[in-house]
């Protein structure tokens, strides 16, 4: 071979891998560009799937006061980026009724959203541990009166179901209503829809409980023998709506459920592994975020991680679930009133 043809067999060779290597970068900068594309797009997604709503503009300064805190002191070992002061969150689960979808996960015949479950969230300076106090939703209780969104007020109503508070006030009544009745200011505000519920738990590939009997409840379509079960989203949700199968039919036993169910809830995302796995970690984001009403505090991903990651020592084991002491009210025996002093003293010891 010449010198000549050696030249060209080399240009050759170069000149292919040159327009391999540009035909391998264009895929790479356009596999980068959609991945970009991609993550801005999901995380526009999951922002805007958020709704919220401006509880501390609604209420004004007639409201329990903030917790005091001291941060810690600048350059110290316990200064951290991430908040650590106590924390109060008010957790609705707003019930949907309508619709085939619902009725079909176990929603009854009845129409529009209901507040049956409320919960007191109180996550303890340091965020390590935390108290769940659950509020029964047939409480009687004086209802304040509460801002409407049409710049009107709602009237002072006494002896009236706790639940009835977001019924005709929504999420700003809810609040007023709690603080009114615990002297206790709530930071933050998180509903959750229950059908919403659903689609996390099937993202998080279900969750596992123990039944101390026997749950037998057509209207929430769940039928389970007591024992230890791994339940689906769809069985999970039943799971949180049961009431007549169990006990003797009152919120109070459904209440002992759901705490039940939280408690497994936060056990499964202990044990799930999200970051080896974008999609289900994008699937659990979607189902979140698709699920919540927060205060204009909690609106948006950023802030929702940084609430999560504030939290990263919180186990199942260190979250205790109480229920307000309530003992059966004098005017209706299908109703219950705060016993005291027992629940002022609950409340106390959250402030």
């Amino acid at each position: 071979m010449t010198r000549h043809e050696e030249q060209g067999d080399a240009g050759r060779r170069t000149g292919r891998r040159s327009r391999v290597l540009k035909a391998v970068g264009i895929a790479l900068a356009a596999a980068l560009v959609v991945g970009i594309g991609t993550a801005g797009w999901a995380y526009w997604h999951l922002n805007d799937n958020i709704t919220s709503v401006d509880i501390d503009n609604a209420l004004g300064d007639d409201r329990p006061a903030k917790a005091v805190t001291t941060p810690a002191p600048s350059g110290s070992a316990s200064a951290s980026p991430l908040p650590t002061e106590a924390v109060n969150i008010l957790v609705l689960g707003s019930d949907s009724r309508s619709g085939k979808e619902n009725q079909a996960l176990g929603g009854g015949d009845s129409s529009g959203a209901r507040s049956d479950t409320a919960m007191v969230v109180h996550i303890d300076a340091g965020r390590t541990s935390a108290t769940v106090v659950s509020i029964p939703r047939d409480t009687l209780v004086t209802r304040p009166s509460c801002p409407l969104s049409d710049g009107g007020s709602t009237a002072v109503a006494y002896g009236a179901m706790f639940n009835t508070a977001y019924s005709v006030g929504g999420p700003v009544c809810a609040v007023k209503t709690v603080e009114s009745i615990t002297g206790v200011r709530m930071d933050h505000y998180v509903e959750v829809d229950f059908s919403g519920f659903a689609k996390l738990v099937d993202a998080l590939g279900g969750v596992t409980v123990t039944t101390d009997e026997d749950i037998d409840d057509d209207d929430s379509h769940l039928h389970l023998a007591a024992g230890t079960h791994h339940l689906d989203g769809t069985r999970a949700l039943a799971l949180a709506r049961t009431r007549h199968g169990i006990g003797d039919g009152s919120d109070l036993g459904r209440i002992g459920l759901q705490q039940t169910l939280v408690k497994a809830l936060l056990a499964q995302i202990a044990s799930t592994d999200l970051l080896t796995s974008p999609t289900r970690l994008y699937q659990v984001a979607d189902a979140v975020t698709g699920s919540l009403t927060t205060d204009t505090g909690l609106n948006s991903l950023a802030e929702l991680m940084e609430l999560g990651q504030s939290l990263k020592g919180l186990s199942a084991a260190r979250l205790k679930t109480v229920t307000m002491p309530v003992v059966t009210a004098p005017s209706d025996p299908n109703r219950v009133v705060a016993r005291e002093p027992a629940a002022s003293e609950l409340w106390e010891s959250l402030r």
